[in-house]
């Protein structure tokens, strides 16, 4: 069986076209064509702005021009993470596995978040069967590592009274809320010293973490490998003088660190305590990460010594903020059971060209001065370490409307289809309504999508029965919109 023979057949087909067309964040100028050309081949009337969305447009089945119109929205990019080096998010197609009644990648992300709120939009636009009122779908750039298209678009882009975001990740769940966020970066400036010649290196590498998403997944107490390596240095820094030559962790503001690497010097003649103090810190995590971490690998091995390190004074000072700097949930909603208010994610640790190491932190909360309280806290944190702090723009959360009349629609056609009430919640991750709804006030929303598990990581998929699901919530909710 292949991608091809999965149900519903429009939805994956059009699916797995998205799959061959390179969409990195950033680098969306090959899905833009292929959208470009989808709506030339379908004949749908199409227009794109100054940063790069596209919106399509398509008349309302007869008998139903009267009903309000619908925008779908979805986001073209995809978070790249790869368990293979050598796989070329530019190039490279996305190859898709069946495991059983799941669909995932072969080593990498799979691109569900979002590529199937993208097919599901594309194929309601050109299904012939479908009952509908005028529709609308928008397609935004840079959602993953910016929300740069949900932020600048361009004025007329979308019409509709009522938007649908199909950018969730649970069946049977509604979402009429999402958290809000800011990214704080923290930037320490360092002095080329050189290496010590007595000195023995050592390179530890910290890999196969879950990793996962920063918002969705951010309550399940996975391993954040910048804090897990900045521990072992840390502690060893309180024994020993620690020469600090390479670090290197996470990737995304989004995605909790999967995989981190360290090159470091202690004197040659303790360099066995060194191991000894590995091997101690080794069982430690294997305990307190029981049954949550089943992948994660450490490794330490001999490194040549480099011909340059940071200077103590600033290896002493980064360390220090890493191994005390928040990561995880801070607070947990009193409105809503069960959903994470406020959380910060330690997201990665770079060195850059001009004797520079840059350290990205995301924080994310449903109450707007709480997102800013965490924040600040990250920052006061890391001007006491000395390194120059900057926030980004941020974004708004979304905040819930129990009286949505879009909201009772789409409960209604999950509840007549498949017998069951979907359940109403908010999310903690960050989606782009808060931006529509900022500048479209009077916009009807709800998010919906199928299960997907692990996004933001190479275990990413996809259930394949809930895909079905959520292609007849979308096409009965689109109907009953029409007929109301």
């Amino acid at each position: 069986m292949t991608i091809k023979d999965l149900k519903p057949a429009l939805v994956f087909s059009i699916f797995d076209q998205i799959n061959q067309v390179p969409r990195p964040s950033k680098k969306e100028e090959k899905i833009r064509q292929y959208l470009l050309d989808f709506a030339a081949e379908h004949n749908i009337a199409v227009r794109t702005d100054a940063v790069g969305n596209v919106a399509m447009t398509v008349p309302a089945t007869p008998g139903c021009e009267n009903a309000p119109m619908v925008v779908m929205q979805s986001h073209m990019d995809m978070v790249c993470e790869s368990n293979d080096k050598n796989f070329d998010f530019n190039t490279q197609p996305i190859r898709t596995i069946i495991d059983g009644e799941w669909l995932r990648a072969d080593g990498t992300t799979l691109g569900a978040d979002n590529g199937i709120g993208m097919a599901a939009s594309l194929a309601a636009l050109i299904d012939k069967d479908l009952v509908h009122g005028p529709l609308e779908a928008l397609f935004t750039v840079d959602e993953e590592t910016g929300l740069t298209g949900a932020n600048n678009l361009g004025e007329g882009m979308i019409e509709g009274s009522i938007l649908l975001n199909l950018d969730s990740e649970d069946d049977a769940e509604i979402f009429v809320g999402c958290a809000g966020g800011v990214d704080t970066t923290c930037t320490f400036n360092y002095k080329r010293s050189f290496a010590p010649t007595d000195f023995h290196f050592f390179r530890l590498e910290i890999s196969g973490g879950l990793g996962g998403h920063s918002g969705g997944d951010i309550h399940l107490g996975r391993a954040n490998a910048n804090k897990l390596l900045a521990r072992f240095l840390y502690t060893l820094s309180l024994e020993h003088e620690v020469s600090l030559a390479e670090i290197d962790g996470g990737n995304l503001r989004n995605a909790i660190p999967r995989a981190a690497h360290a090159v470091f010097g202690v004197d040659t003649a303790r360099k066995e305590s060194v191991r000894v103090a590995f091997n101690k810190f080794v069982a430690d995590i294997e305990v307190e990460y029981k049954g949550i971490e089943p992948t994660l690998h450490f490794e330490l091995s001999t490194e040549e010594r480099p011909e340059y390190a940071i200077d103590l004074d600033t290896t002493m000072r980064l360390l220090e903020a890493l191994y005390s700097a928040p990561h995880g949930v801070v607070s947990m909603s009193r409105d809503l059971e069960g959903l994470v208010e406020t959380s910060t994610n330690l997201a990665s640790v770079k060195m850059l060209p001009d004797s520079k190491v840059l350290v990205t932190t995301s924080q994310r909360s449903s109450v707007e001065s709480r997102k800013w309280d965490i924040a600040r806290q990250v920052e006061a944190l890391f001007r006491l370490a000395g390194a120059e702090v900057t926030h980004g723009d941020g974004y708004p959360g979304w905040a819930p409307d129990m009286n949505s009349r879009i909201m009772r629609i789409a409960s209604d056609a999950y509840e007549e289809l498949y017998g069951v009430k979907p359940a109403i919640k908010a999310i903690h991750a960050g989606l782009e309504c808060g931006l529509f709804r900022a500048k479209y006030p009077h916009l009807d929303m709800v998010s919906f999508g199928p299960t997907l598990r692990d996004v933001h990581s190479p275990s990413e998929r996809m259930h394949i029965p809930a895909v079905e699901r959520f292609w007849g919530q979308l096409t009965r909710t689109l109907e009953k919109v029409a007929k109301e």
